[in-house]
């Protein structure tokens, strides 16, 4: 498939393009931690210059993209484990292709974005029977009635690094209403200090984008626990379990330490009550 779409750069839609580069470039140099080849065939097909992109994101930073994939998988094949036949939400999509490498033969599995972005992921990426896209803004609970969602199978939603360009009052009304609604559902998302988002904005605006600013961050658990009373919060380093690379360069690997310790970059995992 080719894609005749584009994408504004100055937008949030555009920012999908960033996780792409960096698992279809990382993910050749360490398949150990993640082997997307779907990436890799779609940046292919992209008409999109990645040059400032590669020129801005160094090595530390490209890493970080496929750590986070992998440590997503994880939680869904962990969830997936007790709940073979659950259903799988991934909010703020975009070009993500982690179906491809979770996908157990019986799940339902949804991606579901802005209509921009769906209108480029599809132009590349077609729906299947059991890996649909929804075409919603994730603030509009209407895609709750879009899913299948059986409490006995169970259900979890994966976001990542999409949360951040939400307002934390948005966000909270929206996980309440779907705590309230997907009983015993898990969701897992990345979130980083209020020092760290600045700085990624500042990141964010090198790589040429200046219309995709990041609000939402995450200081302690305590925050998020006003969400709702039907919410539990567990977080812990983004980075945990993941196997640094001698080959890596001393600074990559300084800060991977670094960010390990002190939970720079986090998953939380809110998990709904019954």
């Amino acid at each position: 498939m080719s894609t005749s779409v584009v994408l504004k750069s100055q937008s949030v839609e555009s920012t999908m393009l960033l996780p792409l580069w960096g698992r279809a470039t990382y993910s050749r140099k360490d398949p150990a931690i993640l082997d997307d080849q779907d990436a890799i065939r779609l940046i292919k097909q992209c008409e999109y210059d990645f040059a400032p992109v590669a020129k801005s994101f160094g090595e530390f930073s490209g890493l970080t993209y496929i750590a986070r994939a992998r440590r997503f998988d994880d939680a869904i094949r962990n969830y997936l484990a007790k709940h073979p036949r659950a259903t799988v939400v991934n909010i703020g999509a975009g070009l993500d292709t982690t179906f491809s490498r979770i996908d157990n033969g019986l799940i339902n599995y949804y991606n579901l974005d802005l209509p921009d972005a769906i209108a480029y992921r599809k132009s590349l990426l077609e729906d299947t029977p059991r890996n649909t896209c929804i075409a919603k803004n994730f603030l509009d609970p209407s895609w709750f009635d879009d899913i299948i969602f059986n409490m006995e199978d169970g259900i979890v939603f994966i976001s990542a690094g999409v949360f951040y360009y939400f307002k934390e009052e948005q966000l909270k009304t929206i996980i309440a209403a779907m705590a309230q609604r997907f009983s015993g559902g898990e969701l897992y998302f990345d979130a980083e200090p209020k020092y760290a988002v600045k700085g990624s904005n500042r990141m964010v605006e090198k790589s040429g984008n200046k219309g995709a600013m990041m609000h939402f961050w995450v200081n302690n658990n305590e925050q998020l626990e006003q969400w709702s009373p039907n919410i539990r919060v567990s977080s812990q380093s983004l980075l945990k379990g993941i196997t640094m690379n001698e080959s890596w360069g001393i600074g990559t690997r300084l800060a991977f330490r670094a960010c390990n310790c002190i939970k720079f970059m986090k998953l939380i995992c809110l998990k709904f009550a019954h």
